[in-house]
């Protein structure tokens, strides 16, 4: 397999997934679902996120997580880091890198986080000079890069704005987010080469939500063009709880079967995440959106 066509899932759905679900997963099946994910040969976990426990109690156990996972080499656990007092919790669990998010759209940000875009730029600069110093990667990504519920169309100039930030404070990646699920295959190319033109030595990844069915196809896109990280989540677990509309994510297992039959290499051993799924909808007691689980392998 050359080198190009080697593929990074970064898995989301113990965080972003997890975050709005009305019941609360325990620490224990949070823990067996992490190690469950770390054994499916997926080399990168956002594991969870610091945020306010009472804005988001889904993941108010995130340290407990962290602390009695089992970590393996070459895995790299990640966390969302809103603000300061979310990196001093951060800092006791030995993360191997930190995210953050400012949306593209002031509207968006205002509801999702109450504060502005400016203030949100600020809070991450002062977040990511301590990763830096504690020699912890930073992604910053950029939620609503292909539409906002509220302001529709996104300016180039607002993209912009955001990712020279990133840049100046030290982001080793950038990730543009289809928060709600409203671009396409060439919406995806175009906004996406334009942004990497302005940094060209910064890695990119996609997040695609499947609000409208066009998550694998934006994916797609985005392999035509040499993106080579992608967000999904187990069992397409998740959704924006500030966006209206908004579904989960694209799902994980669809993904990496949908890469394996084209001939990319994710290293994920994709009969490991189907059991992911399969516990998770038990623990859930739900069919998630996925459909490699219930859909079958094809058998060529």
């Amino acid at each position: 397999m050359s080198k190009k066509n080697k593929i990074t899932i970064v898995e989301v759905g113990t965080r972003d997934g997890m975050q709005i679900e009305k019941k609360f997963i325990s620490t224990k099946k949070k823990i067996k679902i992490v190690d469950m994910i770390t054994n499916s040969g997926i080399q990168r976990i956002e594991v969870t996120s610091f945020v306010s426990p009472k804005h988001v109690p889904q993941l108010s156990d995130a340290k407990q997580v962290m602390e009695n996972i089992n970590r393996k080499d070459g895995v790299e656990y990640e966390a969302l880091v809103p603000n300061l007092i979310g990196m001093e919790r951060a800092l006791e669990c030995d993360l191997d890198r930190i995210s953050f998010f400012v949306s593209s759209s002031e509207t968006f940000n205002n509801k999702n986080l109450r504060a502005s875009r400016s203030e949100m730029i600020k809070k991450s600069k002062e977040i990511a000079k301590i990763a830096i110093e504690n020699k912890i990667k930073i992604r910053g990504s950029v939620v609503t890069a292909f539409g906002c519920p509220y302001e529709g169309s996104i300016p180039f100039d607002s993209l912009e704005w955001v990712i020279k930030e990133y840049l100046e404070m030290g982001c080793d990646e950038i990730c543009l987010a289809d928060t709600v699920g409203m671009s396409n295959p060439e919406h995806v190319k175009d906004i996406t080469e334009r942004m990497r033109n302005i940094a060209p030595d910064v890695q990119f990844a996609l997040h695609f939500h499947n609000t409208r069915g066009l998550g694998l196809a934006n994916v797609y896109a985005g392999l035509k063009i040499g993106i080579k990280t992608f967000d999904s989540s187990v069992g397409g677990l998740g959704g924006c709880p500030f966006a209206p509309k908004a579904t989960g994510n694209i799902s994980t297992e669809d993904t990496v079967n949908m890469l394996q039959e084209m001939g990319y290499n994710t290293n994920i051993n994709l009969e490991k995440i189907i059991r992911v799924v399969s516990y998770l909808e038990k623990t859930l007691s739900r069919q998630l959106p996925g459909q490699l689980l219930h859909a079958g392998k094809p058998k060529w």
